[in-house]
């Protein structure tokens, strides 16, 4: 019970800091300004992390590794602190292998989410000023699927149809950590 307990407030801490960093990540890869509701959050959630990391690990090309190593090693921390409150005695070297399964798993959690607050935010308020940022910040998945999808009735489904892809990533991906387990 206590375990299930600690899991589960772990897995809602990690998935909101590590989220935000993820969401980071790609709010400075896609050049969004922080200076938005969206911005502030991300920053006052994240900054405790990032920018101790930002002073070991720079910038590659433009892509924040400060953001995506702090999401990395939120995962890994969750999964190390199960595996300790577990007591268990062997398979810690798989550790860092799950938390690059757990990581790409928030990253779909964070899209889907990010999605559901689009699609509802465009129903309801449509003026609202984090829908222009969520829109870029999605806009790396959604574009090619805008592309290729046409509106039907000027309505855009290509948040639906990317929602169904990310759980099928999600289920594939879940398999497929399944399966590398189990070789160890």
């Amino acid at each position: 019970m206590l375990y299930q307990i600690v899991s589960f407030l772990l897995d809602a801490l990690v998935s909101v800091v590590g989220g935000a960093c993820l969401v980071r990540f790609v709010m400075q890869r896609q050049r969004i300004p922080f200076s938005n509701p969206v911005g502030r959050l991300v920053m006052a959630l994240s900054d405790w992390i990032v920018l101790r990391l930002r002073k070991l690990v720079p910038s590659i090309s433009g892509w924040d590794t400060s953001s995506l190593l702090a999401a990395y090693l939120l995962v890994l921390a969750k999964l190390l602190l199960l595996w300790a409150l577990l007591g268990a005695r062997s398979g810690i070297y798989v550790l860092p292998v799950v938390a690059l399964f757990g990581l790409a798993q928030l990253a779909i959690s964070m899209f889907t989410a990010l999605l559901v607050i689009l699609a509802i935010l465009s129903w309801v308020q449509p003026f609202s000023p984090i829908l222009p940022v969520l829109d870029r910040v999605c806009a790396p998945l959604l574009t090619p699927l805008r592309r290729a999808l046409p509106q039907v009735g000027g309505f855009d489904f290509s948040p639906l149809v990317l929602l169904l892809i990310l759980q099928v990533i999600g289920m594939l991906l879940g398999a497929l950590q399944a399966e590398v387990i189990g070789m160890f």
